[in-house]
């Protein structure tokens, strides 16, 4: 097993077996006397853990909860979990994490393997990171955030370290990525939320963030560093800021092996569900005219996946691009309106077009008339019963989908989207939402759950040891989950559930691994993906 023994073996989380530690492996290991004498399966104690976990009354409490197993026994916390995915997923990560992340510092117990880098420090990033692998194997994987633009929620600094944490676990048990091939990280550059630097208790460095140069010097040392320790890993940005996220990616992604999953993923998620949406209405994807309610980075990214889906079946860019309209706090996006992002920039209206400024969302879709309406603005309730009505007056399946979260950011619920449509709306939302009943027809309702995507994407581009993460990957990410969806019954999902999640990342890595393999962008040769992605998945079994 390892040359660990005793408490040093029972103190770490990937070796640890707790009582299912045998009488001979007690022996061994030099454990007599340090374990209860009654040996358990890990089935056993799966059990006992579940049902401890309904002990508690809060979401926020049983994810401390799971989370101190995952401190502990790391094979029994993905057993755990992954025995009870639909219930503990949103405990996990989202909506729950957001709980997590704000109450960091309060609840701080241990760091989790997780690497802090100080802005102020860029000579301590080799160590650092040098100093965390002592007890991993080959790093393929890191998720690294700034902690500047967490969720719906905003900027949690070096708290933000809870989000790079569970977006790895999220990768083990969706699609069985070895936990003891990532590496957790956050950059500290300080924050800007006054809350946090009038904290006590606040763990992270105490002053304003820092930009400009420094910051994307320092950012840029601990991309040469990550290479330069592991060649072939996958570098996954998660909740930078706007600007910072975007830049980020914009300079990295042609050179490296690299993605942002608020950028990308929650994009290639929703161009997944457009196509669904052109199953369900039986128009093609690239006739659908879709609005984007809130023009940041997640609604930027939702724009640029879906514009590259248009152009592949057909459209030129402009006629792609004529397509879309852009919504944010000042409005229809128009080319006349100051500080605009380059993104939004690209899509913006010609300020011609239209005979005075729109700013009412239920003004804009009677004007534009879109089949899609998109939602990741973070306003809770924008989406009105007039907004419903008038998607509804226009199609007559109008595709809904407020797809931010938490619940409590969410721009509608999906009871109300469906009594106001007349139960004709195709729904997606960001958070898990209950089950429908209207009319007589029960509406299950899709997620738009990065889960169901990233993880299998990560696992496929591990798998390969893709040099680059390409548009072509990721549609091809966004078409792997197609064949779950059955869109013929009443009330069908436009997504798969995440019951399905397992099922859905291999899916999705497979079909990843053959279009890196098409593109030549596979380090190693693979003669059968979808055994090549079947080898690589780790399961939680104890050694």
């Amino acid at each position: 097993m390892s040359n660990l023994k005793g408490q040093d073996l029972l103190r770490n989380p990937f070796l640890n077996k707790g009582t299912a530690f045998t009488k001979n492996e007690r022996e061994k290991y030099d454990l007599t006397g340090f374990l209860p004498d009654t040996v358990r399966t890990i089935e056993e104690q799966e059990k006992l853990a579940y049902s401890r976990s309904k002990d508690f009354e809060t979401n926020l409490e049983k994810h401390l909860y799971l989370m101190n197993i995952y401190d502990t026994n790391r094979t029994l916390f993905y057993y755990l979990v992954g025995k009870h995915v639909v219930e503990f997923l949103p405990i996990i990560y989202t909506p729950t994490i957001g709980d997590a992340v704000i109450n960091y510092s309060k609840n701080y117990d241990t760091p989790k393997d997780a690497v802090f880098l100080s802005v102020d420090h860029p000579e301590d990033i080799k160590k650092s990171i040098q100093e965390s692998l002592k007890d991993l194997d080959e790093i393929k994987l890191i998720v690294v955030t700034d902690g500047e633009g967490v969720l719906g929620i905003g900027d949690w600094g070096v708290q933000g370290v809870d989000i790079s944490i569970g977006k790895l676990a999220v990768y083990t048990v969706a699609a069985g990525v070895n936990p003891r091939n990532v590496l957790p990280v956050v950059i500290d550059a300080g924050t800007n939320n006054e809350k946090l630097l009038n904290d006590p208790l606040y763990l992270g460095n105490k002053h304003k963030r820092v930009t400009g140069k420094k910051y994307y010097d320092f950012i840029d040392k601990f991309v040469k560093i990550s290479l330069e320790l592991f060649p072939e890993v996958l570098l996954h940005w998660e909740d930078f800021g706007r600007g910072n996220a975007r830049t980020i990616l914009e300079k990295y992604r042609e050179k490296i092996c690299t993605f942002n999953d608020d950028i990308q993923g929650t994009g290639v998620m929703m161009n997944s569900a457009i196509n669904a949406v052109a199953r369900a209405t039986n128009i093609p994807v690239k006739e659908h005219r879709v609005v984007i309610f809130g023009a940041g980075t997640a609604g930027i990214g939702v724009t640029d996946q879906i514009f590259l889906e248009k152009v592949r079946n057909g459209l030129s860019e402009e006629e792609a691009r004529k397509q879309f309209y852009l919504v944010d706090r000042q409005g229809l996006l128009t080319d006349d309106i100051v500080d605009l992002t380059e993104g939004q920039k690209k899509y913006a209206r010609s300020k011609n077009e239209f005979k005075n400024p729109l700013k009412d969302l239920a003004e804009i879709i009677r004007e534009v008339k879109p089949s899609v309406l998109i939602g990741t603005s973070g306003v809770h309730g924008a989406f009105t019963e007039d907004v419903i009505k008038a998607m509804s007056q226009i199609n007559e399946r109008p595709a809904i989908m407020p797809i931010s979260n938490p619940t409590k950011l969410c721009e509608a619920t999906a009871e109300d989207m469906i009594k106001w449509s007349n139960g004709r709306a195709l729904v997606v939302t960001g958070s898990p939402s209950d089950p429908v009943n209207y009319k007589g027809v029960t509406y299950t309702i899709g997620q738009a759950n990065n889960a169901l995507l990233y993880p299998g994407l990560g696992l496929g581009i591990i798998v390969a040891k893709s040099k680059i993460v390409t548009d072509g990957m990721l549609s091809a990410a966004a078409h792997g989950i197609a064949s779950l969806q059955d869109l013929s019954k009443p009330g069908a999902p436009i997504l798969p559930p995440v019951a399905k999640l397992r099922e859905a990342s291999k899916l999705v890595a497979t079909a990843v691994v053959e279009e890196a393999i098409k593109e030549g962008l596979n380090r190693i040769p693979i003669s059968d993906a979808a055994k090549a992605v079947e080898n690589e998945i780790w399961e939680p079994r104890y050694m």
